[in-house]
């Protein structure tokens, strides 16, 4: 594993088959960024929020950015009091 790992950071990712198909893919991240990008852009849910996400947008429902930032800590507020009236 130590080889194909070394491989890996100097050549590119390694593309591992099983019977013919795709099994595994190696890839080195570069830093934590892109170590959270490969992990998300594999995560259904995560996938699944970002498809609704963009079907809202193109049917002009996204909000500005200041509204998106006021909603931010409209919410912010409300968690802050439903946790010290606990």
């Amino acid at each position: 594993m130590s080889e194909y790992l070394d491989e890996c950071g100097a050549e590119g990712p390694i593309v591992i088959t099983r019977n013919g198909k795709t099994a595994v893919v190696l890839v080195v991240p570069t830093d934590d960024d892109d170590l959270e990008r490969i992990l998300l852009g594999r995560f259904p849910r995560f996938r699944a929020l970002l498809d609704r996400s963009r079907r809202s947008l193109e049917a002009g429902k996204g909000l500005s950015e200041a509204d998106f930032w006021k909603t931010v800590r409209i919410r912010s507020r409300a968690r802050k009091a439903a946790g010290q009236s606990q």
